[in-house]
């Protein structure tokens, strides 16, 4: 069988499982490192023909991932395609072995069987945190109701203000993001790269918890540390320092202690 993945954390999966089937991927297929294996570019825009020139017996794809555009012209190329769209963590180890399983792989992978653990009893916080979960800014983008990540951050005791939203991804202005006063703000390092210089600074006087992107929204082997690594991220927060009132030039910046 040859495989071409156009989703980056189903590339890893097979990567790392059976990597002999494994014939092309997008440019933004960063793990497991060392990957050497046909590009064929984006994600959301990827070079179709680069894609067919590799024979690919099956292409895997995801709704959010990918265009619905490039799925039909594989298709009506006659290229088979698998489409994933999990919104749980366990709609995400469910298709995974499924996948794997279509793969030939008869025995689950000891980074699935991990996964399943450390998922079975993941760490919470006896009261909610109440979050708001920008995955954008430029213009501010954040986690709405019914995905992946805001499932995976409710297991770890993290509420998205968001949640009940009627879009799946929000884009309210800075000002209605701090008017749901959250008691923290969670930044992942991808889509958009949150860092510790870029993003605290919108939300002055709350804590902000940078998180890796990838175990946040990613489905595959980051899976099995996903709990542990996210619970310790979102316990060590940061605060941009808040000015006393008034701001004028002799104002002194007023630091907040998470809790």
């Amino acid at each position: 069988m040859r495989v071409v993945s156009l989703v980056p954390s189903l590339t890893e999966a097979v990567a790392v499982t059976v990597p002999e089937v494994l014939v092309g991927a997008t440019d933004w297929c960063t793990h497991p490192a060392g990957l050497d294996v046909a590009r064929v570019g984006g994600s959301k825009y990827p070079d179709l023909d680069r894609v067919f020139a590799l024979r690919p017996d099956l292409v895997l794809l995801n709704v959010e991932e990918n265009r619905r555009a490039d799925a039909d012209a594989l298709v009506a190329a006659g290229v088979p395609v698998r489409v994933t769209y999990p919104r749980t963590v366990p709609q995400a180890l469910t298709e995974l072995a499924d996948l794997l399983a279509a793969l030939g792989v008869t025995a689950e992978p000891d980074w699935l069987t991990a996964a399943r653990r450390a998922w079975a009893a993941p760490t919470t916080t006896p009261v909610p945190r109440r979050a708001v979960i920008p995955v954008w800014r430029r213009p501010w983008v954040v986690l709405g109701g019914d995905t992946f990540a805001g499932d995976v951050l409710r297991r770890l005791g993290v509420a998205n203000l968001y949640a009940d939203d009627a879009e799946r991804y929000p884009r309210p202005d800075l000002d209605a993001l701090r008017a749901r006063e959250p008691d923290l703000v969670v930044l992942p390092d991808e889509p958009y790269a949150f860092t510790a210089a870029d993003g605290p600074e919108a939300f002055p006087g709350t804590p902000c918890a940078l998180v890796s992107g990838r175990h946040l929204t990613w489905y595959g082997p980051s899976l099995a540390e996903a709990p542990g690594l996210l619970a310790a991220q979102l316990a060590d927060p940061v605060t941009h320092p808040r000015l006393d009132p008034g701001g004028g030039p002799g104002s002194r910046p007023r630091f907040r202690r998470p809790g």
